[in-house]
């Protein structure tokens, strides 16, 4: 899981255009209070998920918690794969 986790860290920093590395993005951290992302941003994370992982979000799966950290945007590729 922790290319995936690379992966979605690159994703995070090239689609938000973000000042930092994906090294320097914990794995646990708050995204949205550590990065000021917001509603436009985590629409843009999606379109991302979509593109770059092939998963498809439905209504039910947009939930905030999915993209509180690195970690449980990991999980939630990982469960779209399955």
């Amino acid at each position: 899981m922790n290319d995936l986790k690379l992966q979605i860290k690159k994703m995070i920093v090239e689609r938000l255009f973000l000042n930092v590395t994906p090294g320097e993005i914990e794995d646990d951290a708050a995204l949205m209070e550590t990065y000021g992302i917001d509603s436009v941003a985590l629409f843009e994370l999606v379109v991302g998920l979509e593109d770059e992982f092939a998963v498809a979000m439905e209504d039910a799966d947009f939930q905030v918690s999915t993209f509180q950290s690195v970690d449980s945007i990991a999980v939630f590729v990982e469960s779209k794969r399955a």
